[in-house]
């Protein structure tokens, strides 16, 4: 074994990096357009799709730290875009659900989300895109 770094083209951290990057960028500009953050539109994404939640099962499926997602439900409430209840059992815990505001965001913005995802599906191939999704999650659930 060696000690030498990889090179950065053979480097798995920066090339999820530079892939996040090419994925991400024409997005960016959509998620400015509509007002919101990435970190934003993927809460606003996981209420929408799997209902309303507790803060720390948002945070896991969104892949965000609880103490960031604290500080996006404040923007979102601020925004109108969720809202926030108490737990119907224990007080002390709060449930998140996504507002009708919140609901537009990703209608008005769905058919150019979908464009974007459907252009990478293209251009990798239709057999690619679902081996590279199948093995970013079997990298996801390895036990490191």
């Amino acid at each position: 074994m060696t000690d030498e770094l990889p090179l950065t083209s053979r480097s798995l951290p920066i090339a999820l990096l530079r892939a996040r990057e090419k994925v991400m960028g024409p997005i960016r500009t959509l998620l400015a357009d509509a007002g919101v953050t990435e970190q934003q539109w993927r809460v606003l994404r996981v209420l929408n799709e799997e209902g309303p939640q507790e803060p720390t099962d948002i945070a896991e499926r969104a892949c965000l730290l609880l103490p960031s997602l604290t500080r996006i439900l404040q923007k979102l409430e601020q925004k109108g875009l969720i809202a926030r209840r108490c737990h119907p059992v224990d007080r002390r815990r709060q449930i998140v659900e996504i507002s009708k505001g919140g609901v537009q965001i990703i209608h008005d913005n769905l058919a150019v989300s979908v464009e974007q995802a459907e252009r990478i599906r293209t251009l990798l191939g239709p057999k690619k895109h679902e081996l590279l999704l199948d093995l970013l999650n079997e990298l996801k659930d390895l036990e490191t």
